[in-house]
């Protein structure tokens, strides 16, 4: 099989799976626009995930923000299958419906100057506020200094504002927002922060009584 074969056979596997869980055709026009860009570039590279999210991340800086959420949903879809990765196949086949597309909500488009420069007049709900409460306490309480602490929380601010009209509090909804946000972060450092924090801050807003062993522990994020 040549390595373009391995892609090309990749996607009807995948596309196979869509339409046993019941996918029309038009489910798949988004899905195989955006892979008919990707596997020319995954052509060269090893089926692992860290040469996966590399080609991924270069890849997105040339999407439409506002494209962002559904492409990355199939960027994670298709992954295992180009990976042959056939546990994950497996649990994907046995596992609920893949998302639709394209996406029911997702947060209006906006200028992340006009995001950081209001946030902190931002009135947020009992729930929130409590997250943020908790999320401040626990950076404190590791020693945090109080830049990084303002920083951290002004993110997860931003993050909450943007979900604010979500209809739904959920994870996928948490899940959109951010991806529909990282976009915003011109600088790929700042984006990475921000992945970092809404990923620690989930634990709060989910409210895991767990949350703050997750903070802090500077682990590696990608944008999958």
């Amino acid at each position: 099989m040549t390595i373009q074969e391995r892609e090309q056979q990749a996607l009807e596997v995948y596309i196979k799976l869509l339409k046993n869980k019941g996918f029309g055709p038009d489910t798949f026009v988004q899905r195989t626009n955006f892979l008919n860009k990707l596997m020319p570039e995954l052509a060269d590279k090893e089926p692992n995930g860290a040469e996966y999210r590399l080609v991924v991340e270069d890849m997105m800086d040339e999407v439409p923000e506002d494209d962002w959420p559904e492409s990355l949903i199939v960027a994670r879809e298709y992954f295992p299958f180009w990976s042959n990765d056939i546990k994950a196949i497996a649990r994907l086949s046995q596992g609920a419906a893949k998302d639709p597309l394209p996406i029911d909500w997702k947060p209006l488009q906006v200028q992340l100057a006009d995001l950081w420069y209001a946030v902190d007049e931002q009135k947020f709900g009992r729930t929130d506020s409590w997250a943020l409460k908790a999320y401040t306490k626990a950076l404190r309480n590791e020693a945090a200094d109080q830049v990084l602490i303002d920083t951290r929380v002004k993110l997860a601010k931003i993050l909450l504002v943007r979900l604010s009209d979500a209809p739904d509090r959920d994870n996928k909804a948490y899940r959109t927002t951010i991806d529909a946000t990282l976009p915003l972060f011109e600088i790929k450092k700042n984006r990475r922060l921000f992945l970092v924090v809404v990923r620690e801050f989930f634990h709060f807003w989910s409210g895991n009584p767990e949350a703050e062993k997750f903070i802090l522990n500077n682990n590696a994020v990608s944008i999958l």
